[in-house]
């Protein structure tokens, strides 16, 4: 844990920070850089609160991509133990 993967200004987000990995879901938290927040089609099992201070948490499963800020795809591809791989790319 503790990872941070930082992403394109474009995104909206500043640098993801993985706060905690479960058996069936990643934890992350990310500070705004934009105006907006948005998120959709995470059938995943992703979720968002606000961080205060002008943050998001996200909460997401292994399964299909969410879009962010309609700028990003953010997949959990595969959960194992302690570790999680995720797949950001540009969305659209």
């Amino acid at each position: 844990m503790g990872d941070v993967v930082t992403v394109p200004e474009t995104y909206g987000l500043g640098p993801i920070k993985v706060t905690a990995i479960t058996g069936s879901r990643v934890e992350m938290a990310a500070p705004l850089t934009g105006s907006g927040y948005s998120v959709s089609g995470s059938s995943g099992g992703g979720g968002v609160s606000s961080e205060g201070g002008g943050g998001v948490e996200l909460s997401c499963a292994e399964g299909p991509a969410a879009t962010i800020n309609d700028a990003m795809s953010l997949q959990v591809v595969e959960i194992r133990d302690t570790a999680a791989v995720l797949r950001i790319e540009p969305g659209g």
